[in-house]
């Protein structure tokens, strides 16, 4: 069972500090859901744990197993068991799905996966996440819907078997059938082998993968934590209680975080 902890965590972009002191512990067999406002640092958090150099650490640690993250660059981390499932995917011309998978998953281990073995672990996985055969020979998300994207983040995630993965916003883009399909992909990986933070907007994706914590992050700073409950607190009632706590809260930045209760797709998938 991996350990992820993040200690006291300041971090800038450039000039601006994002991330005011996190602090969190995920282990193994736990399942994050991290909510908030718009533009208060989930992204940023994620992002800063898996190395991108846009953002720098001022202060604070961040260990997995007890082995310092921020002292290793993007690869290495990966190597070491991340895994970072991301809001917007890019699109890499001239190098196909498959090889890159392959080339991804060899990384990882001692010895290369053999091309028989690949291919059939590949078939299966694309199969099980409904996604056209055909996905797998053309150039990495090129042309790829942007719901193709996110079953190819999650299709990633499966081969690689991380032991922490971080996913931004992957529900996002996704139709009612597909988000029934990664939901069931992501809970098929729970164990004590596995952890996870899981960043979304929308209570039905926390309902179809049921968190064991959650927390709030604005203004940088995580300033409540809880149960599947604090879901619902947010669903009914949007952050207006956070106010309450007398946090400065950007006032642009504070509305368009409030979509749950009213957003469309919630009341399709109610209706399944």
């Amino acid at each position: 069972m991996s350990t992820l902890v993040i200690k006291d965590l300041h971090v800038e972009v450039g000039d601006k500090e994002i991330l005011k002191g996190v602090d969190l512990i995920i282990n193994g067999g736990e399942v994050h859901a991290l909510m908030g406002p718009n533009g208060n640092g989930k992204s940023t958090l994620l992002s800063t744990i898996m190395g991108h150099p846009k953002y720098k650490v001022t202060q604070g640690t961040i260990t997995l197993d007890g082995k310092d993250l921020l002292a290793m660059d993007v690869d290495e981390r990966a190597r070491a068991g991340l895994f970072l499932g991301m809001q917007y995917p890019q699109e890499i011309p001239g190098i196909t799905n498959s090889d890159f998978l392959r080339a991804a998953m060899n990384s990882r281990r001692d010895t290369p996966i053999s091309l028989f073995k690949f291919i059939r672990t590949l078939d299966k996985n694309i199969a099980e996440l409904n996604m056209d055969e055909n996905l797998a020979h053309r150039y990495l998300n090129e042309g790829f819907s942007g719901g193709e994207k996110k079953r190819n983040e999650i299709l990633q995630m499966k081969l690689l078997e991380p032991s922490i993965a971080l996913l931004d916003e992957i529900d996002s883009g996704l139709d009612i059938d597909a988000l029934h399909v990664v939901s069931d992909a992501i809970n098929s990986m729970r164990s004590d082998d596995f952890g996870c933070i899981m960043v979304s907007h929308y209570e039905r994706m926390f309902e179809l993968v049921q968190p064991t914590h959650v927390h709030v992050l604005v203004s940088g700073r995580i300033v409540e934590n809880g149960g599947y409950e604090l879901v619902e607190k947010i669903d009914n009632e949007g952050y207006e209680w956070i106010k309450e706590k007398g946090i400065e809260i950007d006032e642009e930045d504070f509305n368009h975080g409030i979509i749950l209760g009213a957003c469309g797709k919630k009341e399709q998938l109610n209706n399944e």
